[in-house]
């Protein structure tokens, strides 16, 4: 079984985490949605006014195969603790409709599924529509 550590991202981990942002897109088969670069992510996650809050599960041995062993969970949980703590009164989680594990896994920790309670739906703007609305 593998030991699990969850840390605060720092920024040397950029390129780590790029790499791990890419791995879930290719799994979920959304690799061309990547758009992101390490410098961006340094600059958004650990420059002066940081856009996000970021997490890192070291995972030894991370050989293997790695579900079933309550790590998803272990992150979850850190992610309330420190939300928590920076004054936050919900965490939001995206997850495609497909990923009945992760549905399963946030409904047994006591998340609620909006769609199903409440109807809401996820809309994103991409870079062009965001252009055309500003009018550059």
């Amino acid at each position: 079984m593998a030991s699990t550590r969850i840390r605060e991202a720092r920024e040397r981990d950029c390129a780590d985490i790029l790499r791990m942002i890419r791995e879930l897109a290719e799994y979920e088969q959304l690799s061309h949605q990547v758009k992101i670069s390490e410098e961006a992510l340094r600059a958004d996650g650990f420059g002066e006014n940081p856009f996000f809050h970021c997490l890192v599960a070291e995972v030894v041995p991370a050989s293997g195969e790695l579900q079933g062993q309550g790590i998803g969970t272990k992150i979850i949980k850190k992610v309330a603790e420190v939300a928590l703590q920076k004054g936050c009164s919900q965490v939001r989680l995206a997850v495609l409709d497909w990923n009945k594990k992760a549905m399963d896994l946030y409904k047994s920790l006591g998340a609620q599924d909006l769609t199903e309670a409440e109807g809401w739906r996820s809309f994103r703007f991409e870079e062009e529509a965001m252009k055309e609305m500003a009018g550059c």
